[in-house]
């Protein structure tokens, strides 16, 4: 009979430390996916701060290697010529060089995103998109510059979360 008891408590023991393995693990996914959604919301507003002050660097380092950058038939892939695409140039000039803004200030916003993890290292955001110029001066009020639906495809790259494409003219 004893050696009943002691079965039943050790199989419930152990039944019970499976079950709070299981929890733990859950747990941690859900903890993982809580600090991935956050590096997602801090990635993008990187982004949409880089565009808005035309930090091309930044801009750039925010892609992966050969990330892409898509509006309908144009697209822009890898690092260096994403750069060039925000910077305007073919070459970065210092920063000290850099002449005086004559653009108002812009500023690029997402609305209503979705975001669907695919695996644990690539997740997709679709999202609508808002471009606004402000105001220009007394003759020249605020304006939208540009609206639309974007998705983004993300990676994770030696556990940082990176955009991999950006397509802002989907056909879908």
């Amino acid at each position: 009979m004893k050696n009943l008891v002691a079965a039943a408590v050790l199989t419930g023991i152990v039944v019970t430390a499976g079950a709070v393995f299981t929890a733990s693990k859950s747990d941690e996914e859900l903890v993982q996916r809580a600090k991935d959604r956050e590096q997602f919301e801090e990635l993008m507003w990187r982004y949409a701060r880089a565009l808005d002050t035309s930090d091309a660097q930044t801009y750039a380092s925010l892609y992966t290697v050969d990330g892409q950058f898509s509006a309908g038939a144009n697209v822009t892939k890898g690092r260096e010529a994403l750069k060039n695409m925000i910077s305007g140039t073919g070459q970065q000039r210092p920063a000290a060089a850099q002449p005086a803004a004559r653009r108002p200030p812009m500023y690029h916003m997402t609305a209503n995103h979705q975001l669907r993890f695919t695996d644990k290292d690539h997740a997709r955001i679709d999202a609508y998109y808002i471009t606004m110029v402000a105001a220009a001066g007394p003759d020249t009020p605020s304006r939208v510059a540009g609206v639309g639906r974007s998705i983004d495809q993300l990676e994770r790259v030696n556990g940082q979360w990176l955009i991999k494409s950006r397509n802002v003219a989907p056909m879908d």
